[in-house]
C-alpha cells in the first residue's frame, strides 16, 4: 500500500481559503483530480486562476452546501467533469463565538447546521454515488477488493476541550466526531471508509486573523504545544492524504489528532514547577 492518491477524484469543501484550500492544492500536487467547493465564488476564481481549464485536474463549484439542491449540483458537476468520485474531504468550517447565557443566541443551531448537517448531507449523497459507481464497475467485470471510497471530515480539538465562549463550535466538533464514527460503521458494509482529522496548533485562516489582532496569542499557543510550534497547513494536508489513500485501507471510524501534543497536557503545573 502507498499514500498515493494519483488519478483519484476528490471533492474538497471550504476550498476557497485557509486549510481547505491547502488540502485541495496538496491533492492537486499529488496527482488527484479535485473539485474545489466553497460558497465564495470570487475567491475561488482568484485562487484557482489557470488551474480551472476544462482539460486540467481542477474545477471549482460555488454554492451554499447547506442546501440540498446545491449538494446535488456539486456531485453532478464533479461526475460531469471527472466521471467519478473517490474521495470527499469535508473541510468547510465555520467558527464563531457564542454566549452560553444568551437566550436569543442561535450560535449552536448555526454551528450544527454549517459544520455538521451540511457535511452529513453531502456525505450521504457522495456515498450513494460511490456505491453506484462500484456496482457499475462490478457489472463490467471489475474485482471486489479494498474500499470503494473514503470520506475525511475536518474536525478540531475544540470538540475535546472546554472553552465556554466557543461552546457552540465545540459542541459541533464533538458532534462531527461522533457522526464520523457512526457513518464509518454504517458505510463499512459498502466498503466506504469514514475518518476525521481533529487539528489544533495549525495555522488556519481563523487563527491567522486572530493573531493579527492578538499577536501575543502566538506565544501562548506555542507554550501550550509540546512540539513547540504552530504547524503550517500542509502538514495537516498530509494527514488527510493518508486517511484518503489506500495506505489507510483498514482504518475507519478514527479521529486522528494533529495538534503537536496540545491535548496531552494539563496546563496547571504541580506546585513548585
Amino acid at each position: 500500500m502507498t499514500y498515493s492518491i494519483s488519478g483519484k477524484t476528490a471533492i474538497v469543501t471550504g476550498a476557497a481559503s485557509g486549510i481547505g484550500l491547502a488540502i485541495a492544492r496538496h491533492f492537486i500536487e499529488r496527482g488527484a483530480n479535485v473539485m474545489f467547493a466553497d460558497i465564495d465564488e470570487a475567491r475561488l476564481e482568484a485562487e484557482l486562476g489557470e488551474l480551472t481549464r476544462d482539460e486540467g485536474p481542477a474545477r471549482y463549484f460555488a454554492g451554499d452546501l447547506c442546501q440540498r439542491l446545491t449538494i446535488a449540483n456539486l456531485v453532478s458537476a464533479t461526475v460531469d467533469a471527472f466521471d467519478r468520485i473517490d474521495i470527499l474531504v469535508n473541510a468547510s468550517r465555520h467558527v464563531a463565538l457564542s454566549d452560553p447565557l444568551g437566550a436569543e443566541d442561535t450560535g449552536l443551531e448555526d454551528m450544527l447546521r454549517q459544520n455538521v448537517m451540511a457535511g452529513l448531507k453531502l456525505s450521504q449523497t457522495v456515498a450513494r454515488r460511490m456505491v453506484a459507481q462500484a456496482e457499475r464497475e462490478m457489472a463490467e467485470g471489475g474485482e471486489r477488493s479494498g474500499s470503494i471510497g473514503a470520506i475525511v471530515n475536518l474536525s478540531n480539538i475544540a470538540g475535546q476541550r472546554t472553552r465556554p465562549e466557543l461552546m457552540a463550535y465545540s459542541v459541533a466538533m464533538a458532534a462531527l466526531d461522533q457522526m464520523t464514527r457512526s457513518l464509518a460503521v454504517a458505510y463499512a458494509p459498502h466498503r466506504i471508509r469514514v475518518n476525521a482529522v481533529a487539528f489544533g496548533s495549525v495555522m488556519s485562516m481563523s487563527l491567522q486573523n486572530d493573531l493579527r489582532e492578538h499577536a501575543d496569542w502566538r506565544a501562548q499557543i506555542v507554550a501550550a504545544t509540546p512540539l513547540g510550534r504552530i504547524a503550517p497547513a500542509h502538514e495537516l494536508a498530509e494527514a488527510v492524504q493518508f486517511l484518503a489513500s489506500d495506505a489507510a485501507g483498514f482504518v475507519t471510524g478514527q479521529i486522528l489528532t494533529v495538534d503537536g501534543g496540545r491535548t496531552l497536557i494539563d496546563p496547571v503545573r504541580a506546585p513548585g514547577h
